[in-house]
């Protein structure tokens, strides 16, 4: 069966719907995995261990921290900014802490800038990489370890970058299950 005229634009169009929509579903998982793995958009890159190689040249990190708007954390850099050999495993601390007389789940999303150090910052361990619970009133000193790329210093672009920006944002989540379960019996949990 062919179709004509009215049916044809009709079957034409809900095609055009249908793939558009499933290119969007696509887009942003393919999006998310093209940054990490190319560092674009200020997406850091991760390693399970720091640089063979450490050069003389040094660059500034600057450490940024920020609450989603309804997040009822308190969340600050414990330094705010350092200076590291290229190449040298640094290590930094944010501290967060629960105001509230609940526990409280939270993520952390990150980027890094200027966009051209993205895929040279690069993490070994990171508080971002777990959702966080902080019990109420708890306060926890939570590490980043990470190096900046030798690489970086003869990029094209990124060899201009003298001064790297860390940014996290926390966000409220959903408790874990067993967090809400033991809420529901009284039983009193810890994580972290």
């Amino acid at each position: 069966m062919k179709l004509q005229g009215p049916k044809k634009t009709a079957a034409q169009a809900v095609g055009v719907v249908l793939l558009m929509g499933s290119l969007a579903w696509a887009s942003v998982p393919f999006y998310d995995w093209f940054c990490r793995v190319t560092g674009f958009g200020g997406t850091a890159a991760v390693a399970d261990a720091g640089s063979d190689v450490v050069l003389d040249q040094t660059i500034k990190i600057r450490f940024d921290a920020s609450l989603e708007r309804d997040m009822p954390w308190r969340f600050t850099p414990m330094v705010r900014e350092m200076e590291i050999k290229i190449g040298e495993t640094g290590l930094a601390f944010y501290e967060a802490s629960n105001p509230t007389d609940k526990p409280v789940a939270g993520s952390a999303s990150y980027n890094v800038a200027p966009f051209e150090a993205g895929g040279f910052f690069t993490k070994i361990d990171c508080f971002c990489f777990e959702e966080q619970v902080l019990q109420p009133g708890e306060s926890v000193q939570m590490p980043v370890t990470f190096y900046v790329d030798p690489d970086i210093a003869t990029d094209r672009d990124a060899q201009y970058v003298h001064t790297i920006t860390l940014s996290y944002t926390f966000y409220e989540i959903d408790l874990p299950d067993e967090t809400q379960a033991a809420l529901a019996t009284g039983v009193e949990t810890s994580y972290n």
